[in-house]
């Protein structure tokens, strides 16, 4: 049998600096491998998200991506995407307009601007979907999981469940200073994910004064191997759709813009930029920017 080859990357999302914002693993030319050989190569790679990427086999889409967290196969992930669409135009040059990439049953269109190395990928999305505010008992178990006091809490912001492709539970401080004094159990966290709706629990607090407005955030989700996650795309994304509902984030010519900070607790900065097309509190289109720096590159050969 003939070897297969398939590129290799190590990629470092919403961030220009190595070691720095939320990484990936992305792996070309993935069509080759059968979906043994795509759980093998995950489980050796363990402990990362990974993103395989494959060529189209539909006039439908461009491209065909597959994530996945250290325990499972998941249906979108926001970073995976920036390294991936980042990889591959590093490696077969800027592609000319938008690509309409497959993830599960979801098509989004993805752009990468600007010059090599110096790219920047755009996700662009329909809005997150509103899911249910938290009862008392369970947004007190919450808290207690996270240790967060009531009093903490932005008076504008309730517990709620955002929902795009993957599902999280929002929860507003009223100073991100808070979020040097969060306490969570990773345990406790993984036996309430069930009875919520929602696999990951992203706590924020608009920083005062910022133009445009800015958060910054911390991000668990233990059930699917991350205790703390790096930057958040998808979930900051979500984010901006929810602050623009409860009135904290501005509409100006129809345009609403949020800058999401995050990282800083598990020493790996990163931003994301949020654009949304508005009317009023309603949002119509999202956008959710990113850079990205390549950290390794390599071959994998297969038999």
């Amino acid at each position: 049998m003939a070897k297969r080859t398939c590129r290799l990357f190590g990629v470092n999302s919403f961030t220009r600096d190595i070691f720095c914002g939320n990484p990936a693993v992305v792996v070309l030319d993935a069509e080759q491998l059968s979906n043994e050989e795509i759980s093998k190569i995950t489980r050796e790679l363990a402990g990362a998200d990974v993103a395989f990427v494959l060529r189209a086999d539909s006039p439908e889409y461009d491209i065909e991506l597959r994530f996945f967290s250290p325990r499972r196969e998941v249906a979108f992930v926001g970073h995976a995407t920036v390294a991936a669409h980042y990889a591959w135009a590093i490696a077969n040059g800027k592609p000319e307009g938008k690509l309409r990439q497959k993830s599960g049953s979801t098509i989004v269109d993805v752009e990468v601007t600007g010059q090599a190395p110096e790219l920047s990928v755009t996700i662009y999305q329909s809005p997150a979907s509103f899911g249910p505010k938290l009862s008392t008992d369970k947004r007190n178990a919450v808290l207690d999981a996270l240790g967060i006091s009531s009093e903490s809490l932005h008076p504008s912001c309730p517990l709620q469940v955002m929902t795009q492709a993957s599902a999280r539970l929002m929860i507003g401080l009223k100073s991100p200073d808070t979020l040097e004094s969060l306490q969570p159990q990773a345990d406790t966290l993984l036996q309430l994910t069930p009875h919520l709706g929602a696999d990951g629990f992203f706590v924020f607090g608009l920083e005062p004064d910022a133009a445009p407005p800015a958060t910054e955030a911390r991000m668990f989700s233990p059930v699917t191997g991350i205790n703390e996650d790096a930057v958040s795309g998808n979930a900051t994304g979500m984010l901006g759709v929810y602050l623009l509902h409860y009135g904290l984030l501005p509409v100006t010519d129809g345009e609403a813009r949020l800058i999401g900070h995050q990282g800083r607790f598990v020493d790996r900065p990163g931003t994301v930029a949020v654009g949304i097309s508005a009317s009023a509190k309603r949002a119509n289109e999202v956008r959710v920017s990113g850079d990205a720096v390549i950290v390794y590159q390599g071959e994998l050969v297969l038999d």
